[in-house]
């Protein structure tokens, strides 16, 4: 099991990813952008045998880490790879000086939900109209320890 950064070479691997997982998926363009363009944005990649299964985005904008999108490939899930991608992410918080990790989360998802309280996030307000579909988000942050 390995994490390294997204490289151009997994774009179209992690878009089929994003297809498989969600309703309003990021384009190839988007990713292509946020590896290649965005100064705030780092994206990695979670192989198991050299198989991409999961990935992560994160921007990183004065103290704070946003999580931009989280996917492990459906075959793969409930085996405890989200919670390495998240693991991760609070070291890396930890490394920038983070002082909170954000994200939004669709009001439907109960499963990434109780995950990410698992992991100590709460649900500080509901986004209206956050999805292309008009489907409400949480807004859900976890705070650094200590």
């Amino acid at each position: 099991m390995s994490i390294r950064a997204m490289e151009k070479r997994d774009i179209e691997r992690i878009s089929e990813l994003e297809r498989e997982l969600f309703s309003s998926p990021w384009s190839q363009e988007d990713l292509l952008y946020e590896i290649e363009n965005n100064p705030f944005a780092q994206y990695y990649i979670l192989e198991k045998d050299e198989i991409v299964i999961g990935y992560i985005g994160l921007w990183f904008i004065d103290e704070q880490c946003q999580i931009t999108t989280v996917g492990v490939a459906k075959n793969f899930q409930r085996h405890g790879y989200a919670s390495q991608l998240l693991d991760f992410v609070f070291e890396k918080g930890k490394e920038y000086g983070c002082t909170n990790v954000n994200l939004e989360v669709r009001v439907s998802n109960h499963k990434a939900i109780a995950l990410y309280e698992k992991y100590g996030f709460q649900n500080v307000t509901v986004r209206k109209d956050y999805y292309a579909d008009h489907e409400d988000a949480y807004l859900m942050i976890r705070e650094r320890e200590g």
